[in-house]
């Protein structure tokens, strides 16, 4: 996988370099960029040296001859092939920067254009990292999705003694390797995503629809795929790009993401049912369209498929994961679906909330399981929230197959 380190200008730049080197060790590609601060305290030739790669130090390119429409637009491009921006040191300035959504330099425009996972590990003296302001930043982040590594406690650069001090490499890899869930644990699975919003015709031109955008469903294709699993995504009509390493098969009307689901998922273990689909479809489709006049307009509309009943009601030893987008009485109702169902999980959030829904790249959502538990998690980015589903889908699955285990031997 491909980490992008932002150095910037802290006496900690140096220990980025040890930095880099067991990053490697654990089978990452890193590439540097290096602020002009940072460059005043480690070379840019070191972390050449270590990579093997070029080190970015400017937007426009190090020098007037070096400026082209490459160099322009390098940060569109690094952002688009990066797995993960880790910042190590994260300086007080790149805070503000990030938190303020400045772009004067490469490391924080590529921030601004990346939609990979953002890592910082904040150095600093002690009362800078107290200070008001950055208490606000950091808050600002963690509210937008970044993860903070929190610096230590110690002996600072400045003579003063207290929390400042660069977070350990340990403590920085072991968040490295979180975010990216490289442990492979749903290595061996097949898992079917849908994701996306039905389009359910009335004439050639006119359609009922919804307002998801398919954002939710994405991320945890990307995030199982990544966390080692073979992902078949089913998606309505969206805009996003296919995940990488991801296959997906496109459908328009709930009738077909039907069809499609019920024959895409006899080979899964897992399906997780992301998709909006439309409930109700109109009972006539008009094969022209449909004139304007100054009568008022009677739509007949007829039941749709229930595409996660019908899956899961003969779902055998398969694990199924149900979403209730809901207006009110979020629990109750998530609870009722999840029984009525025959699911393992339902993902349920109040669609109304501010940052939370449709449309949005983050989500506000509670987990409730078979087995009696419930999660109720904040704020955060839908990349962070398709890995905490995944995280207990883990951990059910893995209790459903003991279960199983223990009634085989004791046949």
């Amino acid at each position: 996988m491909r980490i992008t380190m932002g150095v910037t200008g802290g006496v900690a730049a140096y220990k980025a370099a040890e930095l880099v080197r067991l990053l490697q060790q654990d089978g990452f590609s890193v590439q540097v960029v290096m602020t002009r601060g940072a460059r005043e305290f480690v070379t840019p030739l070191t972390f050449a040296a270590l990579t093997g790669q070029k080190v970015i130090t400017d937007l426009f390119g190090n020098s007037s001859d070096e400026a082209n429409l490459d160099s322009a637009i390098e940060h569109i491009a690094v952002a688009q092939r990066t797995d993960l921006l880790l910042v190590v040191p994260a300086t007080a300035d790149v805070l503000a920067k990030f938190a303020r959504g400045m772009a004067d330099d490469f490391l924080s425009t590529l921030y601004l254009a990346t939609t990979a996972p953002v890592i910082v590990a904040p150095a600093m003296n002690l009362n800078m990292w107290n200070h008001p302001a950055t208490r606000a930043n950091i808050t600002a982040l963690r509210e937008r999705g970044v993860h903070i590594v929190e610096p230590d406690d110690g002996y600072l650069a400045c003579g003063m003694v207290g929390a400042g001090r660069l977070a350990g490499h340990e403590e920085i890899l072991a968040a490295v390797k979180s975010v990216l869930h490289t442990q492979q644990d749903l290595a061996g699975e097949t898992v079917l995503v849908t994701a996306g919003p039905t389009c359910e015709d009335l004439d050639p031109v006119r359609y009922l629809t919804n307002r998801s955008s398919g954002k939710m469903g994405y991320a945890i294709a990307q995030a199982a795929t990544r966390r080692g699993a073979k992902v078949v995504l089913v998606s309505g009509p969206t805009s996003l790009d296919t995940p990488d390493g991801v296959r997906r098969v496109d459908v328009r009307t709930s009738e077909q993401m039907h069809q499609t689901v019920t024959k895409e998922f006899d080979p899964c273990g897992i399906g997780i049912f992301a998709a909006a689909v439309a409930d109700y479809r109109p009972a006539e489709q008009h094969p022209e369209k449909m004139k304007k006049s100054s009568n008022a307009l009677a739509i007949h509309l007829i039941p749709t498929a229930d595409i996660l009943r019908d899956v899961a009601q003969n779902k055998g030893d398969k694990f199924i994961v149900g979403f209730a987008a809901e207006t009110a009485d979020v629990a109750q109702n998530a609870r009722k679906k999840l029984s009525a169902k025959n699911l393992d999980l339902i993902v349920a959030n109040d669609v109304t909330a501010d940052g939370a829904g449709f449309d949005h790249d983050t989500n506000i959502v509670s987990l409730f399981s078979r087995d009696g538990r419930e999660i109720n998690l904040p704020k955060m980015s839908k990349a962070d929230v398709a890995q905490r589903i995944l995280d207990e889908v883990v951990r059910l699955r893995s209790s459903q197959r003991t279960k199983q285990a223990t009634r085989l031997s004791a046949v």
